[in-house]
């Protein structure tokens, strides 16, 4: 069966089918009923309407999973601007049925070949305030999203590039209605700085400088000139061509010039790199690997809590308990050890079973730990570093997909704040990347794993995740949120792999998140009346907005089942 929310007054074309049902960049602006849907042979799951219905198409055409993540993404692109797009970078899993083979892919932005530890020290010496760096060109690193598209093409696609780029460049042309959540994006937005960029106030503000309303129609005509461009070229459009001067100028150009230059665009490469997984009840967890920490702490937390029987306790306070405490002592480690391990030697022993025992043996189930430090893995190396404390903002998209052939991806895809720096260049906004990097290169005397480094990729917690049994998938999440990224996925495994639950269940019940700090429930659910209990075990207790975009595929004996998060505006279809 197709499921899809009634949104065709705000579509120019509207879905078919019968219904069936620190800083955020926003707010959950309305907390919808879960869009939800079953089917036998393909399935996709992305966080707009018009995404997902251009995935479900090229899928039901024959296209590959990879086919459906370039339509899917280039269409996020136009109707989630706010959230990712060519401008930015992304990970991603994918799982080749022909071969058995899974593999990882990092498009993640990188950081100028110029650029040097100093990079955000101000004239003072001391690092620039977050807010003072975001706007403008100074925070743009080197995208790296559509050369990631194009090489999962190359290798995993069937279908004609040009085909898959088409639906976007039409949408571009004729227009959309601006979605409520993306017309709170903008208002929002406008209270910092969105409105003061020239090319980003023309396309998000109306004549008379108002943030456009839900149901305008919105067409983008710079930008369906640079998909005909990449229709036709390929990334070499984007990369070797007027556009990356372009690119490179309006960010030399704009207030708070960055450094980027035409040998980043001709030197950019994606990478693909080693899974990171780990058994847990009997399955194979694995996320992505550094420059993300996120395939990393999910696995520690998943390591030390197979020390507890959490499928008998259930969604229980003293079950939250132990998650929570776990995750403190993940992000401690996370902050010390983790960044671009092409520039920094990591332990190797951040998933040892061994070493997660003895971080487990540090959980007390009748209190909850202070500010938890980092570990002593089988690699010490780590302590002549210090921590990066700087928080990971959130932007970010997810989407998942399945093939009739069997093939799987879950891809997480970002330009990192809600509308990156600002900055647009053909009909799109580029990263503001280089903020997800520590503005201090150093701290006490020692340097910082995650500081600025020519051609580094900053430490994400980006946690796409493809979850197998006897070699092949039978789960895909992730999620965008910033650093609470690693806790919105982390409790969709558990709520699947211990407590039973289908993925509807899993993306509507409440957030609780722990990054080695308070303890953060998620406002107007359940897991607010966790605040009592949890507090009496000495949590410092948070309840606000906890904005999630989960999206996740179970697969089975039966065919596939799959969820889009009710915070967001996404969809399910497939057939």
């Amino acid at each position: 069966m197709r499921g899809f929310l009634t949104l065709a007054a705000l579509l120019l074309f509207p879905v078919s089918g019968t219904a069936q049902e620190a800083r955020q960049p926003e707010e959950t602006f309305d907390v919808s009923q879960v869009r939800q849907g079953t089917a036998k042979t393909f399935m996709v799951a992305a966080a707009h309407p018009l995404a997902a219905e251009v995935g479900y198409r090229i899928l039901k055409r024959g296209g590959t999973a990879a086919d459906a993540a370039v339509a899917v993404q280039l269409m996020l692109n136009l109707v989630e601007p706010q959230s990712s797009g060519i401008g930015g970078g992304a990970f991603a899993l994918y799982f080749d049925a022909a071969t058995g083979r899974l593999s990882s892919w990092d498009g993640r932005e990188t950081a100028p070949l110029a650029a040097g530890p100093d990079y955000w020290l101000g004239a003072d010496g001391t690092p620039t305030s977050w807010p003072e760096a975001v706007a403008g060109g100074r925070s743009v690193g080197m995208p790296g999203t559509l050369l990631l598209l194009e090489e999962l093409h190359r290798k995993f696609g069937n279908t004609d590039w040009a085909a898959l780029v088409a639906p976007a460049i039409l949408q571009a042309k004729y227009g959309f209605r601006v979605s409520p959540r993306l017309a709170a994006s903008i208002e929002a937005a406008a209270q910092f700085r969105l409105g003061d960029f020239p090319a980003a106030r023309a396309y998000f503000f109306d004549a008379e400088g108002n943030p456009l309303q839900a149901g305008h129609l919105l067409k983008n005509p710079a930008f369906a000139e640079t998909l005909e461009a990449i229709s036709a070229k390929g990334s070499a459009a984007f990369y070797h061509g007027p556009l990356a001067a372009e690119i490179v100028a309006a960010t030399r150009n704009a207030e708070n010039p960055g450094i980027l230059n035409m040998e980043d665009f001709t030197k950019y490469r994606v990478i693909e790199r080693k899974p990171v997984c780990l058994t847990y009840r009997g399955a194979d967890v694995c996320g992505m690997g550094p420059p993300s920490s996120g395939g990393l702490s999910v696995g520690q937390v998943l390591g030390m809590l197979e020390a507890f029987d959490l499928a008998a306790l259930g969604p229980v306070p003293e079950a939250y308990h132990l998650i929570a405490e776990a995750s403190k002592l993940a992000f401690a480690d996370r902050g010390l050890f983790m960044a671009d391990s092409d520039f920094v030697t990591m332990p190797e022993g951040l998933l040892d079973r061994s070493y997660l025992a003895e971080r487990a043996g540090l959980i007390d189930p009748a209190k909850a730990m202070d500010k938890a430090t980092p570990g002593n893995p089988p690699w010490k190396e780590g302590a002549l570093r210090s921590p990066d404390l700087d928080p990971e903002r959130a932007g970010t998209s997810h989407f998942v997909a399945v093939d009739r052939y069997g093939n799987s991806i879950s891809m997480t895809t970002t330009i990192e704040t809600g509308f990156g720096s600002r900055l647009m260049v053909g009909g799109f906004l580029l990263n503001n990347e280089l903020t997800d990097f520590s503005l201090a290169p150093e701290r006490d005397g020692k340097p910082i794993a995650n500081r600025v480094e020519g051609g580094k990729r900053p430490r994400s917690s980006m946690a796409p995740t493809i979850v197998m049994r006897d070699g092949k998938p039978v789960l895909l999440t992730g999620s965008p949120g910033g650093s609470r990224i690693i806790g919105y996925t982390l409790l969709s495994l558990i709520g699947m792999l211990d407590w039973g639950m289908t993925p509807a269940e899993a993306v509507a019940r409440g957030h609780v998140v722990n990054r080695n700090g308070g303890t953060d429930l998620e406002e107007g659910t359940e897991a607010a009346t966790l605040a009592g209990p949890l507090g009496a075990l000495g949590h410092e207790i948070n309840v606000r907005n906890l904005n999630s975009g989960l999206h996740i595929i179970a697969i089975g004996d039966e065919g596939l089942s799959g969820a889009a998060d009710p915070r967001r505006e996404g969809f399910v279809l497939g057939d």
